[in-house]
């Protein structure tokens, strides 16, 4: 059976994770791109090993990931970044080819605040990016992170803007309160499965 992947992005604070455990509900497998890429980065040898050769031994604290320190290297030098993106997410393709090939559902759920500037369209038959007005990601992310606005702001000035998103994608979602998204996410499910079936995706 061919499972159809359908991409889910959109910028910090949108409430990816939150869309996506309402697909969930539908019994759609999920995969979370940067939770998986977490994991990988303290269960894999070879790349503990690269990311050590790129940040330093600094870069784990008894074989734990250390993030403060990561993410203290990287806010600033867009270079690094992506030296570590292209370390980090062709482990996590081929983590994630492994895992699709063990599900049996329609279609399953790729959500990754990453896909657009990856270009890594091509790879979904179906994308559906998350918005929210900046204002309301700012206050999510402070509360959730503990962060500050200034610095969520400056992550949200970094990040890809929803227009071009919204312009690029199959379907949209205006996460604003739950209620709201659920019926949102029941509608695009069921009009994802009527394309399905009918062979238009």
């Amino acid at each position: 059976m061919n499972v159809k992947i359908i991409g889910l992005t959109g910028g910090i604070g949108s409430g990816k994770t939150t869309v996506a455990n309402c697909f969930s509900t539908f019994d759609i497998p999920v995969y979370i791109a940067d939770v998986e890429a977490k994991k990988l980065m303290v269960t894999s040898k070879v790349l503990i090993r690269q990311l050590k050769q790129l940040f330093g031994a600094e870069s784990y604290l008894d074989k734990e990931l250390n993030r403060a320190y990561i993410a203290q290297k990287i806010f600033s030098d867009k270079d690094l970044l992506e030296k570590m993106n292209a370390i980090v997410h062709p482990k996590v393709s081929r983590h994630f080819k492994k895992w699709l090939k063990k599900q049996s559902s329609k279609y399953v759920i790729y959500e990754s605040a990453l896909i657009f500037e990856n270009s890594n369209t091509n790879h979904f038959d179906s994308i559906i990016t998350v918005t929210a007005p900046v204002e309301i990601r700012v206050q999510r992310v402070v509360e959730r992170d503990n962060s500050t606005e200034k610095k969520v702001k400056s992550i949200i000035s970094n990040q890809l803007s929803d227009k071009v998103k919204i312009e690029n994608s199959d379907f949209v979602i205006k996460n604003l309160d739950l209620e709201t998204t659920k019926h949102q996410v029941k509608n695009i499910h069921f009009q994802i499965i009527e394309l399905i079936d009918s062979g238009q995706i």
